[in-house]
């Protein structure tokens, strides 16, 4: 099964950086599609960053420019490099992976992330 673990939160300042990461029960190339996803209080989870199996990435209008996905396949670890970090990046954050045919979507238990001074 796709047992996701997140790690690497925690409080940080505007303009600081962290990093995340997902650690999976799995081979990471056993899933089509590896993410990261946010959420706020009263919010609907957003993608932040996506990654497929050939190395695609893809990433949300407001942290193309700050964020960078990447993958470790020999640890079955996917990383979220979050840089120059704002309030607005303040949330609850998910790894994600998914299987198809049939679609599965699998979910960490959540991480937080706060930026504030």
């Amino acid at each position: 099964q796709g047992q996701l673990v997140e790690s690497g939160g925690g409080l940080v300042q505007p303009g600081g950086s962290l990093r995340l990461s997902c650690t999976t029960s799995a081979s990471i190339s056993s899933f089509a599609l590896m993410g990261w996803y946010r959420q706020g209080p009263g919010q609907q989870r957003d993608l932040v960053a996506r990654l497929d199996y050939v190395g695609s990435t893809t990433y949300a209008d407001s942290v193309k420019t700050r964020f960078t996905i990447s993958s470790d396949n020999a640890k079955n670890t996917v990383y979220l490099q979050m840089n120059n970090l704002k309030p607005e990046d303040t949330a609850v954050y998910y790894c994600s992976a998914e299987r198809t045919f049939p679609r599965l979507v699998y979910w960490g238990q959540g991480i937080q992330v706060t930026v504030s001074s």
